[in-house]
């Protein structure tokens, strides 16, 4: 796969995770996996390609007062050390493949989970979060996210909404920041753990993934349609979790 064609992906990619306040983590190791990158180059790439969707991600929602940070600031005490650990820890290339590709299928399973209209609305995102629950959760999708090098957001919206502490679009403004600060942590790791090395087309790969938050955060403040998204991502998640765990 060309360059210039995986950037075309990690741009469609991106914008449709950021119309729910999503990254892209999990369809950026899709893309790279798609394109043949070494295992040993997936996971620091798909974090720098965060670090860029989710850094804009944040800065816009928290502009239009969109970040409910008393539910973040419950998360992250666990989640930021969590990310450190799970990033210097450095799976063998087969073992890293298959259980990122079951965690991509996880993640395409929650994508499909149903949600009534009390997801959109009927729950503040200022719900009360227990400290407990939230440091479980946090340390959870924290670890997996600097294991793998997905961003942990598409996994922690489907618990916010199970557990009651967001609405679905509480979630849009909560997924982005707790992507940006796991990914940060996360790549720390994968960094002292000597994993310097990224994917050819990198910068060509990151003005993508920018280009598409920018277009998906405009898209998902202002009509916040969730049902042929999820379906979308559900369907690009499945495809990359079965090429991963096949390759």
């Amino acid at each position: 796969m060309s360059p210039v064609l995986g950037a075309a992906l990690i741009l469609g990619a991106s914008t449709l995770y950021a119309t729910a306040g999503q990254a892209g983590g999990t369809a950026f190791l899709a893309v790279m996996a798609l394109a043949g990158v070494p295992a040993a180059d997936m996971r620091p790439t798909s974090l720098v390609l965060n670090l860029v969707a989710a850094g804009y991600a944040t800065a816009r929602l928290h502009r239009a007062g969109a970040v409910a940070w008393p539910v973040l600031l419950r998360l992250l005490p666990a989640a930021l050390p969590a990310a450190l650990l799970g990033g210097l820890v450095v799976l063998e290339g087969r073992l890293y493949l298959a259980l990122t590709g079951a965690l991509l299928l996880a993640a395409a399973g929650l994508m499909l989970r149903p949600r009534d209209s009390a997801d959109m609305a009927g729950v503040p995102a200022s719900a009360s979060v227990g400290l407990l629950p939230a440091l479980l959760v946090g340390g959870g999708t924290g670890f997996v996210s600097g294991l793998t090098g997905v961003g942990g957001g598409v996994f922690l919206a489907p618990l916010l909404i199970a557990l009651g502490w967001a609405s679905a679009r509480g979630t849009v403004g909560l997924s982005a920041p707790y992507i940006l600060a796991n990914s940060a942590a996360g790549f720390a790791g994968v960094f002292l753990a000597g994993g310097h090395g990224l994917a050819p087309g990198t910068p060509l790969y990151a003005a993508a993934a920018l280009a598409g938050a920018v277009l998906g955060t405009a898209v998902g403040l202002r009509w916040m349609t969730e049902r042929a998204t999820r379906r979308i991502l559900a369907l690009l998640l499945a495809l990359a979790g079965l090429r991963l765990l096949l390759r």
